[in-house]
């Protein structure tokens, strides 16, 4: 399903997930049943999740990383998932440019950049290089909560 403009309505009063639907219902003139039909829709399709982030500068001993990462093959879609099963990663993207798979790393004290290198990413074939962009500073940056 494509989210119709009613939809994507939703979701943007759903950027704060604690929103109830009445009040969306209420901002969008619609009733409160259509709005939680369409959100468990939207949940059950896997279009939509609703879920708690944070901000990594407020995580004391958490520090957010980016990896590019260059590859030994064009598998790019199962490398991509393969690099998603890291401890630590956030998520993953296959990108186009200088790098094959763009990672958003959360690391922290006991995990780092170290571990995460020698003890997650040596597991993985057919890796060729990568380089790691620490975020000093995010704007606007919020993660799931994974380790």
């Amino acid at each position: 399903m494509n989210p119709d403009e009613t939809n994507l309505d939703i979701i943007k009063h759903l950027r704060h997930g604690r929103k109830s639907f009445k009040k969306i219902a209420e901002e969008l003139s619609l009733s409160e049943n259509t709005v939680r039909s369409r959100v468990n829709k939207l949940t059950d399709e896997g279009i939509l999740e609703i879920s708690g982030l944070v901000d990594p500068d407020a995580l004391p001993g958490h520090r957010l990383v980016i990896v590019g990462v260059k590859l030994n093959t064009m598998d790019l879609v199962n490398k991509g998932e393969e690099f998603s099963k890291l401890k630590g990663v956030v998520s993953v993207s296959v990108v186009t440019g200088r790098f094959d798979l763009i990672l958003i790393v959360l690391l922290k004290e006991g995990f780092g950049l170290l571990e995460f290198y020698t003890e997650e990413v040596a597991q993985l074939k057919n890796v060729q290089s990568v380089e790691t962009f620490v975020v000093y500073k995010g704007y606007n940056l919020r993660v799931p909560y994974i380790l």
